[in-house]
């Protein structure tokens, strides 16, 4: 009986986790689309100053 009662609160406590879980990964993912689109954002003015940088060294080789 000691080990049903165990699983039984167990199960009651991890119930209300795992919708913790569900929402908080939904959150996390709409975080992570957010910083990813800023991500990008920043990734690609990088990329742009970087091409430009890379353009006048090439030139300053020459």
């Amino acid at each position: 009986m000691a080990k049903k009662k165990a699983t039984k609160k167990a199960a009651k406590k991890a119930a209300p986790k795992k919708a913790a879980k569900k929402t908080a990964k939904k959150a996390v993912k709409k975080a992570a689309k957010k910083t990813a689109k800023k991500a990008a954002k920043k990734a690609t003015a990088k990329k742009a100053t970087k091409k430009k940088a890379t353009k006048k060294k090439t030139t300053k080789k020459k």
